[in-house]
């Protein structure tokens, strides 16, 4: 059985599939092995009890022997209990993030989704989402997870104890217990959505400041400062304004939640009192039943205690679900909307009565296009500002679809795309020249002669050491920007360049040199552009 198991399950076994039930596997065991300890414990607290009433040395130093024995024993398995609770959590949060990093990463899924007109996607701050929000999932889910388990343990072990004790103290419990339970519940209702807010408000807050840091060499040049100021103080009020919401609905569930644990000790000693002061049972069978109680109460009381945390999980919930849905939906339409308008043609790109239209707009940019470019073609586009030339390159580079029409076009290596303003990554001088291709492609020298030829000896003598990480658009002006995107679309290489308007920093000398370049290349240029120049 063992190797037919093995023989099965060796791929997944490859992908070390294996290590996050084993960690779950070794959790519930402990978890088992300490409640098994806790409910000896019981009988334990209720021997010494009436040995210390009795004053029986012997069998009170022997049960308090035993009792820590069975603290030492447990420590051990707590401690163990975390490292492997918090590392099962480690490894499910990193499976979640890639596998949501790559959904949201596939078939330009981040480009359509458009996080920043809200009113289309309703998907706000996705950079939270596969971040805290996941973090905060993964967590949260095993925490809720195992503390309902133990809880079912303990009320599974210690309800028994109590039933043989006292039948009415066990009934009069499970009586409170669900009638308290509602309300609160109840009246916890709007902890929800206010914890749902709040997690897009604090995340609006954020990258509020994220965007103030990315643009504050444009803020400084317009001494833009009091209208951040106001921008950023208008998030941090709503921030604010929630908490404060907040503030107050927790403080009425922490009220319930004090009130309720007061009156649950006066439970046992009620009900208890009788049949002790009758004679019934000892004072050791009287402790037994209040710490019984006490336990069980707890565990029918797990989810009334974590109401607060019960309401943000369910908030992180809402947010990554609805995230993961918009992503799934997105991918969806785009295999049902995979039809006949797009074609591979090695050698040309070619459009044919293509309509294009604005996405969430029925006024046509483009009407009825027909064009053909060959390899050996050069392509200048001109026009008024607002005429639809960019929306021209983003059809031709598959990034908007046209409604009608069929376009051919060569695969995605053979078409690269430069922007007016360049795309820097989060790297060094050596990943920003390959992108999106692998930095190990070419040597020190191919790339330091590729800098020379657009240009950019001045960048080598600052920094001569390839490996360099900084902050490149901050940096670099808009002029060495573009010449780095040049020097990107020597190395990549492509058959068709598509240019909007990528030399508008430049004299005309450097623009000059470098279509030169291009030229040399052997590459077809589509450019978008506005001077006579081109």
């Amino acid at each position: 059985l063992g190797i037919f198991s093995f023989i099965t399950i060796r791929a997944q076994l490859r992908q070390r599939r294996w290590l996050p039930w084993l960690l779950l596997g070794l959790i519930i065991l402990m978890l088992l092995s300490v409640n098994g300890i806790n409910a000896g414990i019981t009988f334990l607290v209720r021997d010494i009890t009436n040995a210390l009433i009795q004053k029986d040395e012997n069998e009170s130093y022997k049960n308090l022997w035993i009792l820590g024995i069975c603290f030492i024993a447990a420590l051990p398995i707590r401690s163990f209990q975390f490292y492997f609770s918090a590392k099962l959590q480690l490894l499910w949060r990193e499976w979640l993030s890639k596998s949501l990093i790559t959904d949201y990463l596939d078939d330009r899924t981040y480009y359509i989704l458009n996080p920043n007109d809200e009113s289309e996607t309703n998907i706000d701050n996705p950079d939270q989402r596969i971040t805290e929000d996941a973090r905060d999932f993964t967590a949260q889910t095993i925490d809720l997870s195992l503390n309902i388990f133990d809880s079912l343990l303990v009320f599974s072990l210690n309800i028994f104890i109590l039933l043989s004790i006292s039948k009415e103290l066990t009934l009069a419990l499970i009586v409170y217990a669900t009638i308290v339970s509602s309300l609160l519940l109840f009246a916890s209702r709007k902890l929800f959505k206010l914890n749902y807010d709040q997690l897009r408000y604090e995340a609006d807050f954020r990258y509020g400041l994220v965007h103030i840091r990315d643009n504050a060499e444009s803020i400084a040049f317009y001494s833009g400062e009091n209208p951040e100021k106001s921008e950023s103080e208008r998030r941090l009020g709503e921030v604010v304004r929630n908490f404060n919401l907040l503030i107050i609905w927790k403080a009425i569930i922490f009220a319930i939640k004090r009130s309720i644990n007061y009156a649950g000790n006066f439970f046992p000693y009620l009900i208890m009192a009788i049949p002790y002061f009758a004679g019934e049972i000892d004072y050791g069978r009287f402790i037994q039943a209040s710490f019984a109680f006490g336990m069980v109460e707890g565990s029918l009381f797990f989810i009334v205690n974590q109401i607060e945390e019960l309401a943000k999980f369910t908030a992180g919930i809402s947010r990554l679900a609805g995230f993961q849905s918009k992503v799934e939906e997105v991918s969806n339409k785009l295999i049902v909307n995979q039809e006949d308008e797009y074609f591979i043609n090695q050698n040309n790109i070619i459009i044919k009565n293509a309509d294009l239209y604005p996405p969430g707009s029925d006024i046509p940019i483009i009407s009825d296009l027909n064009i053909s470019i060959s390899e050996t073609d050069s392509l200048l586009v001109v026009g008024p500002s607002g005429c639809g030339k960019t929306s021209l390159l983003r059809m031709i580079s598959g990034l908007w679809k046209p409604r009608t029409g069929i376009i051919e076009k060569p695969n995605i290596g053979d078409l690269l795309f430069i922007p007016q303003k360049p795309y820097l990554i989060l790297g060094s001088l050596r990943e920003q020249l390959c992108y999106p291709m692998q930095e190990d492609r070419f040597s020190d020298d191919h790339l330091r002669s590729v800098l020379s030829e657009v240009n950019l000896e001045s960048l080598i003598e600052r920094y001569p050491e390839l490996d360099i990480k900084q902050d490149w658009p901050r940096i670099l002006s808009l002029g060495e920007q573009q010449r780095l995107a040049f020097g990107r679309l020597l190395l990549n290489s492509p058959r068709f360049a598509v240019l909007d308007e990528a030399t508008s920093a430049l004299d005309i000398k450097t623009e000059q040199l470098l279509y030169n370049l291009l030229k040399k290349r052997a590459l077809s240029v589509i450019s978008v552009g506005h001077r006579p120049s081109l």
